[in-house]
């Protein structure tokens, strides 16, 4: 049974938040973000000496007739951000779980809306196998958002992805102007930390999300299984193996899957970039409003 969380109620949810990105972004002009540079926009933020060369129409003349000295008003400025969202269309994220695969479809979602209402540019990146594709472009206003919706929901997940190189082969990531989204399981083998410093690098504001299954989370196999590799290219994949399950493995995974995510965290927590971890079995809007709330990326 196909699942899916877009639609207009999903949506007007989310009509009363906003994206809260850092304030030393460069961003376009004509946006909704208040940066640390002064503009000109309407709110008054603060004084500075007049220099040679400024504009004396921005001379404060009830300061002059106090203190006999011109000084400027500075107002604040307002850009426009480019939100890039990368997702991960391989096997595992959503070959053999629908519903894995429309809460990355649906995180990938809102977060895009709520860059349009921000006014923002906005990007879906889909990575695939070494490459990503760009099937929709750059997505400005409501109305194209939403005409673009409903094709979120055939993106077809299969075969493996190599984080890594599918980030370094996008060739407009820009610089210094907005946040880059990256929505996995992060099951890989791929150095993905070689591409989020590149984003770094890149002035990016950077936010992992990690979707995770109940299975995933917490397996409850027992006894003698066959696992398949959802990436895998056939059955008899070398990745695919017939075992035993004990107590023993389980405890074994479980660290395993702790060490990993608190290795994420720790990554992310180093380069400034953000991280959340998220079970795809919890209702969509408190794990949005709860995780992205929590790490302030949501106001």
């Amino acid at each position: 049974m196909k699942v899916s969380y877009l639609n207009d109620e999903f949506f007007s949810r989310l009509e009363t938040s906003a994206l809260h990105l850092r304030a030393n972004l460069a961003g376009f002009f004509g946006g909704k973000h208040l940066v640390k540079t002064y503009g000109q926009t309407v709110e008054f933020a603060d004084y500075r000496e007049y220099m040679l060369g400024d504009d004396i129409r921005r001379i404060d003349w009830n300061l002059y007739s106090r203190f006999e000295k011109y000084f400027l008003k500075l107002f604040t400025d307002e850009r426009q951000m480019h939100t890039q969202i990368f997702l991960d269309c391989s096997g595992s994220l959503g070959k053999v779980n629908p519903a894995k695969a429309a809460y990355a479809v649906g995180f990938a979602a809102a977060l895009g809306f709520l860059s349009i209402h921000n006014m923002d540019k906005l990007s879906f990146k889909l990575m695939k196998g070494e490459k990503t594709e760009d099937p929709f472009g750059v997505i400005v206003g409501k109305n194209t958002f939403f005409r673009i919706v409903s094709e979120l929901e055939n993106i077809e997940f299969g075969d493996e992805t190599d984080l890594e190189k599918a980030i370094l082969s996008c060739n407009d990531v820009g610089n210094n102007d907005g946040l880059t989204v990256i929505i996995s399981d992060f099951f890989t083998d791929s150095n993905w930390k070689k591409a989020v410093d590149y984003l770094c690098y890149r002035k990016r504001q950077v936010l992992l999300i990690q979707i995770l299954s109940p299975d995933e989370i917490d397996p409850a196999y027992e006894g003698r299984v066959h696992l398949l590799d959802a990436e895998a290219a056939s059955v008899e994949d070398g990745k695919n193996m017939k075992l035993r399950i004990t107590n023993g493995m389980l405890q074994a995974y479980s660290e395993a899957l702790n060490d990993l995510i608190a290795d994420i965290k720790s990554f992310c927590n180093s380069r400034g970039a953000q991280f959340v971890s998220v079970n795809c079995e919890r209702p969509i809007e408190k794990e949005i409003f709860g995780n992205l709330l929590n790490i302030g990326l949501m106001e």
